[in-house]
């Protein structure tokens, strides 16, 4: 039964996601719509349309040997299999678990290894994205080796202690475990995690720190920790974003950012990302995520025992690894449901994190922003309104920019 239940979830998740693509690109404009004009040029709304076709393209494949490699793992029982080989020579519960997370993390990275390398080294080369050299490539794959065996290791060595030595009642341990962690991860990312792949440095001296200063003393805001990330080290894409609580809060801008941008329009941008911190997004954002994780585990245990769950991913007996990966398939579609959730909670907070930089500073400024981004990221200025509800956790941007002229500043 469990079995049955699990490969309709995969199949039906795959469905939809291809549905949703479907729904995306029969929604895309040969010629630009009246209420883009002046935002792309013809030739780069052109290009932008073969950006989305491209990716969306690739995705079906991508997604499509996924779901067929998981249906065929599942339906034949291969990792029951696999977790029976183990246990004969590892009869420890957490050794045992921890070298089949570890198995099937390689075996799955090393089958994705060749998909990683068309989408970065063919699609986003193609379209003048890709500034990854090959080297880099390897070193990032080696770093997140590393780094996924460290935290993941810890991870599940916690929960599987927690799980044999208190019983159902472990998912109220490991809560506050994952919690402390994940608000961890949130206040230190940029100190400790983001260094490991990038270089951050110190916003110089110079007109844009001036007018950030200016700006953070109008609104009574302290904007030490400015940094600049390398990301032209990888990618032409531009991006800013806001982490930490506290005194560890970080304000970080791409250079690829600084570079394309006046310095009007980079302190609008900064506006916005210092609007989700006074407008409470991040903290009600952590404290959701939290309770999410909560819920999650409350369920995990009411299925964290249950033999027939190893039985239904083919192994002889039960064991506790098993029944987490069956658990996490099952959960699937209340993990769908509470993403939109969390989605429309998210566009609603990009809409008054605009509101305060246009409040705060200028709407004008903003938009010609905005509209740079779109075009530099060759951005799908016309998403399917069911993919937007499904899977965006920011506004279209004419959804952003009609928002804007509501509050010109």
């Amino acid at each position: 039964m469990f079995l049955t239940i699990i490969l309709v979830i995969l199949t039906a998740n795959f469905i939809l996601d291809q549905t949703l693509a479907y729904l995306n690109l029969s929604h895309l404009k040969s010629t630009i719509p009246s209420a883009l004009k002046g935002i792309y040029e013809d030739d780069k709304y052109a290009q932008s349309q073969a950006y989305t076709k491209a990716n969306t393209k690739f995705g079906f494949i991508t997604e499509t040997f996924s779901f067929i490699l998981a249906f065929v793992v599942l339906k034949m029982g291969l990792l029951g299999q696999l977790n029976d080989a183990l246990s004969i020579s590892y009869s420890n519960p957490i050794v045992l678990a921890l070298v089949f997370f570890g198995i099937l993390f390689i075996a799955s990275d090393v089958l994705n290894i060749p998909f990683s390398l068309y989408s970065t080294f063919v699609i986003e080369e193609k379209f003048g994205f890709n500034k990854t050299t090959l080297k880099t490539f390897v070193i990032d794959k080696l770093k997140g080796y590393v780094l996924t065996a460290l935290i993941g290791s810890v991870i599940i060595s916690i929960l599987l202690y927690l799980t044999t030595t208190i019983g159902e009642n472990f998912w109220i341990y490991f809560w506050a475990v994952v919690s402390v962690l994940m608000v961890g991860i949130n206040m230190f990312y940029t100190s400790l995690i983001l260094p490991l792949f990038n270089k951050l440095t110190p916003l110089e001296d110079g007109e844009l720190k001036t007018a950030i200063t200016a700006y953070s003393q109008k609104i009574d805001f302290p904007l030490d920790n400015i940094y600049v990330i390398d990301g032209s080290k990888r990618s032409n894409k531009a991006n800013a974003f806001f982490s930490g609580i506290g005194k560890k809060k970080k304000i970080v801008l791409y250079d690829t950012l600084i570079n394309n941008h006046s310095i009007e329009e980079l302190v609008a941008v900064l506006a916005h990302e210092v609007g989700h911190f006074k407008r409470k997004h991040i903290i009600t954002t952590m404290i959701l995520a939290v309770a999410q994780v909560g819920f999650m585990l409350f369920l995990l245990s009411k299925f964290a025992f249950n033999t027939e769950l190893s039985q239904a991913l083919g192994a002889k007996s039960y064991a506790m690894h098993l029944n987490l990966v069956a658990f996490t398939m099952m959960y699937a579609p209340i993990s769908s449901i509470t993403s939109i959730l969390m989605n429309l909670l998210s566009r609603k907070n990009e809409f008054e994190a605009d509101d305060y930089a246009s409040e705060t500073y200028s709407s004008k400024a903003l938009q010609v922003a905005l509209k740079k981004l779109s075009v530099n990221n060759l951005s799908n200025l016309t998403p399917h309104p069911a993919v937007v509800f499904v899977s965006y956790s920011h506004p279209p941007m004419l959804a952003r920019l009609e928002n804007l002229e509501r509050h010109k500043g």
